[in-house]
């Protein structure tokens, strides 16, 4: 199983902005140094807690500060930008990773951000589907480009001119494309069926209760044979919350039962959304809980992994026996409140964690 990292990111909106892109820049490098194969990064355009407006620009930057680790968009939101903008930044950015880039695509679940662009009472999901075929048909195609859709318009017809390249679009690094993904926190999404079909990679949310995870698979494997693709597990992400301690009871404070701890204001942004809009099923164990069932000792019970480095790996391979293989745990970045914390449980979770879990993982397959 490879170690991946994942920042939404969920910041106090009181610190000062420069300080957090500093950090959250330099999570990623040390990810890049202690061997984590990849780092996905979220998007929002209207939150001052989730505050990276633009995932591909955050990538950009760091192009020059890793070398080895893929990067990926999770996710970045089609509706909200023309399919034009989308192809070609994409390709520059994968162009600028020489083929290190995952484009995680979404259709913008944040309400605000839809407000705010005029498409609160769109369709965004056929907007989604719109601009990701157009995305597609752009990459694959040769000039002049003349697409016609309900909600986007592409033509070079009038003005292409291929003696000197005007006309044409730039392409992506990576051939045909760079590997697509989506993002799945419905416990029955029937959007994993849909990725399915078309061969793209699913990535389960962290804050999923692990006994959805099962099902999220068998709709993605289900959309991968109506599709004529074969479901590989290995294409499989699953995000989890969790922190690494040299001590089970700093572990237990700093991993949410301290109130100053990262992880409890992370969650408390995340659920105090999440219960407005009553979407509160995936952090549930069972369907019939109620939502005041949902209080901040089950999610720390329940959704977040904390721990001395044997605590935390008993609870993956229990999670691994839940669920089955999955190619890459994506370990979910917090707030640094306490930086020297905050690196440690990285480092401890890539020299330590890993090795032992892949080491039982391995140990159980030979026995097999």
């Amino acid at each position: 199983m490879n170690l991946g990292f994942f920042i939404m990111p969920v910041h106090p909106p009181a610190r000062n902005y420069a300080q957090t892109l500093r950090e959250d820049r330099e999570a990623f490098v040390l990810a890049e140094q202690l061997g984590y194969s990849e780092g996905f990064c979220g998007e929002h355009l209207t939150d001052l807690a989730e505050n990276i407006p633009n995932s591909l620009t955050f990538l950009a930057s760091l192009a020059g500060f890793t070398s080895r680790m893929k990067l990926g968009t999770a996710v970045t939101n089609l509706p909200f930008s023309h399919p034009v903008l989308v192809a070609t930044q994409v390709a520059l950015v994968d162009n600028l990773l020489q083929g290190r880039l995952l484009l995680g695509v979404g259709a913008g679940v944040l309400r605000s951000d839809a407000e705010a662009l005029g498409l609160f009472e769109a369709d965004r999901g056929a907007m989604f589907v719109e601009a990701l075929d157009q995305i597609l048909a752009l990459w694959s195609g040769a000039p002049p480009y003349d697409l016609s859709g309900k909600y986007w318009t592409i033509s070079t017809v009038r003005t292409v001119w291929p003696e000197i390249g005007l006309g044409g679009i730039v392409k992506p690094y990576q051939k045909p494309h760079p590997p697509i993904l989506g993002t799945a926190s419905d416990p029955q999404s029937k959007g994993l069926v849909a990725l399915g079909r078309r061969g793209f990679w699913p990535i389960s949310s962290h804050f999923l209760h692990r006994n959805h995870l099962l099902g999220q698979w068998h709709n993605y494997a289900k959309g991968c044979a109506e599709g004529g693709h074969k479901a590989e597990r290995a294409n499989w992400r699953i995000a989890r919350s969790i922190f690494v301690a040299d001590d089970d009871k700093v572990a237990r404070d700093y991993g949410g039962g301290d109130p100053a701890s990262p992880y409890r204001f992370y969650m408390s942004q995340l659920t105090a959304k999440l219960r407005r809009g009553k979407r509160l099923a995936g952090f549930k164990a069972r369907p019939d809980m109620s939502d005041d069932e949902v209080t901040f000792d089950y999610i720390f019970d329940n959704l977040v992994i904390r721990g001395s480095v044997n605590r935390v790996v008993d609870e993956l391979l229990a999670l691994c026996e839940k669920v089955g293989d999955f190619g890459t745990l994506l370990y979910c970045g917090k707030d640094w409140a306490d930086p020297d914390l905050s690196r440690r449980s990285m480092e401890l979770m890539a020299e330590k964690v890993m090795p032992a879990v892949n080491a039982a993982i391995g140990k159980r397959a030979a026995a097999e």
